[in-house]
């Protein structure tokens, strides 16, 4: 297969040439900290193992087919995800993605260029207008264990972001300073730790602080600033925009209490995403019926869906549905009838079946 890339790090591996219009599937290859195998690569495995099982049936696609691995999805080094699809897609203003910084200070820039890249920053033609997207990826939850199925067709995107909230305080002394007299900003963020969980939990919605930056990070000494980010995340957009304004507002009167203060910035929001209709039902019929289901976790997929590609995705049965975690599991019946699932949706999508 023919590899091309951008400037910024997104590659695609043709089947045939790639005018435009071609048929695309793939996914990531980076992770999260800590994270498990199959999040990304098993969308970017499935691809090349469902070129390989359609040149074994002997298939001649009408259209170029393409799998692509797309940068950086998990956002986990600058804060953005679904970065390399972003930039791809023109959906992150280059002037704002060349300011990113990762947690040492590094600009994306400079780590592109460290990385081998020639990164322009601006929407690429690496696709080259393709007629579908089907990305393929271990579900992230246990809708399909339920169902007792092992491949499912996804219906949409919960909206979803990622919020920084700052505490300031005053930094004093552990041992000599009165519980009366502190100004710590500690209290005011756990008390919106837990202030988060509830709400999330009155409003049916998910809520999550995962990473903490205290400063100046001593055991004796009171902090004099907390940094953390909200993840949250709710099946329509009116509901995740209550319940941020909701944790805000606890926040902000836990802190006039405290003597502390307190503010909250997005650093990314994703709308919800409906994949297309017609491109779903086509699926869910090729595969006799799979279950439909949505999802709260964001995706590549729809940052193309988004900017208008036709777009679909294919989830595999996770046995516990934990993910982000090296506990992540699909089992290889399931991997390969995921993988089964793929070729059948490439051939129709590539051919006259289609």
């Amino acid at each position: 297969m023919q590899v091309d890339r951008d400037g910024n790090g997104n590659l695609v591996a043709w089947w045939g040439t790639a005018p435009s219009g071609g048929v695309v599937t793939g996914s990531h290859l980076d992770s999260v900290p800590d994270g498990g195998a199959f999040d990304g690569p098993l969308g970017v495995v499935s691809g090349l193992a469902a070129v390989d099982r359609m040149r074994s049936d002997r298939v001649e696609p009408e259209r170029p087919i393409g799998v692509a691995v797309f940068a950086e999805e998990e956002g986990s080094r600058f804060g953005m995800p679904c970065l390399g699809s972003r930039l791809m897609t023109g959906a992150l203003d280059a002037d704002r993605a060349a300011g990113l910084r990762d947690p040492t200070g590094r600009v994306l820039p400079d780590v592109m260029n460290g990385a081998g890249c020639s990164p322009d920053l601006g929407r690429s033609d690496l696709l080259h207008d393709p007629a579908a997207f089907v990305e393929l990826h271990v579900e992230q939850g246990r809708g399909l264990v339920h169902a007792e199925a092992a491949v499912g067709v996804a219906s949409a995107i919960w909206p979803h972001g990622r919020w920084r909230m700052e505490f300031a305080g005053r930094a004093d002394h552990a041992g000599s300073t009165a519980m009366a007299d502190r100004h710590d900003p500690m209290l005011t963020f756990a008390m919106t730790a837990l202030a988060a969980n509830k709400q999330a939990r009155l409003a049916d919605a998910l809520a999550t602080v995962g990473r903490v930056e205290v400063e100046p990070g001593g055991t004796n000494a009171i902090p004099s600033r907390v940094r953390a980010w909200l993840d949250a995340r709710a099946p329509e957009e009116e509901v995740l925009q209550r319940l941020v304004a909701a944790i805000g507002q606890q926040a902000a009167d836990r802190a006039a209490r405290d003597g502390t203060s307190f503010v909250l910035e997005p650093e990314s929001v994703t709308a919800r995403v409906d994949f297309t209709v017609a491109l779903r039902d086509q699926l869910v019929g090729l595969l006799g019926g799979a279950p439909v289901l949505a999802t709260g976790a964001g995706h590549d997929a729809g940052v193309l869906a988004s900017a208008g590609v036709p777009t679909a995705m294919l989830f595999v049965r996770n046995p516990t549905g934990i993910s982000h975690s090296p506990a992540e599991h699909a089992e290889p019946a399931d991997c390969e009838a995921g993988v089964a699932a793929l070729a059948t949706a490439l051939t129709a999508l590539s051919t006259n079946s289609g």
